[in-house]
């Protein structure tokens, strides 16, 4: 997923805990406040700060699940158009210190008839204004059965840590690998 997908989640999340805060502190007031109340404007006072709570806390939960919605059908979208089905993952931070943070991914899946796994290190460092995100670490494992080609690929985009490159090319190999074994297949069928 994108980086700035998480930074929507993160500043949603930044949100929700400013308004508890909030609600807190105005509840905490009221309670001071309900000395002075009978307990008839207490009942009422409670009603109404209830009913406001819902309503604003069902306005955020429509966007949310709005937002929710449409990125599922990107995501959906995503696994048609690349061929690319993610089965697992697993994330775990490894270090965190000020403004730096290590974290490791265990991926695995399928590419039209392909599977793979993934787990790499990511080291996010973050600025003032910007978060910037390395891989430090990669090791993939597929069935690349006898195809030394893959093999050299694989080693390769270990080497180099780029994922993206692994994520194209395993698209655009596991389509035409897909191809090539319903084409022998058919032909096995056959004689």
């Amino acid at each position: 997923m994108d980086c700035s997908i998480f930074q929507v989640y993160e500043d949603e999340i930044q949100s929700l805990e400013e308004e508890i805060k909030l609600l807190t502190e105005k509840y905490e007031d009221s309670l001071q406040e309900s000395t002075f109340f009978s307990d008839e404007e207490i009942v009422m006072s409670i009603k109404s700060f209830q009913g406001e709570f819902q309503q604003e806390s069902k306005g955020c939960e429509s966007d949310l699940k709005a937002q929710l919605a449409s990125l599922l059908t990107d995501f959906s979208f995503l696994m048609k158009f690349s061929g690319i089905k993610f089965t697992s993952h697993l994330k775990k931070t490894v270090e965190r210190t000020g403004n730096r943070t290590v974290k490791k991914h265990s991926l695995a899946g399928n590419c039209h008839s392909l599977s793979f796994q993934l787990e790499f290190q990511l080291l996010e460092t973050q600025n003032k204004e910007n978060v910037s995100a390395v891989v430090t670490d990669l090791s993939i494992i597929m069935e690349s059965g006898e195809d030394s080609d893959m093999s050299k690929f694989v080693s390769s985009t270990e080497e180099h840590r780029d994922l993206l490159t692994f994520f194209r090319s395993l698209s655009s190999y596991g389509e035409w690998y897909e191809h090539r074994r319903r084409t022998f297949l058919h032909f096995k069928v056959m004689f």
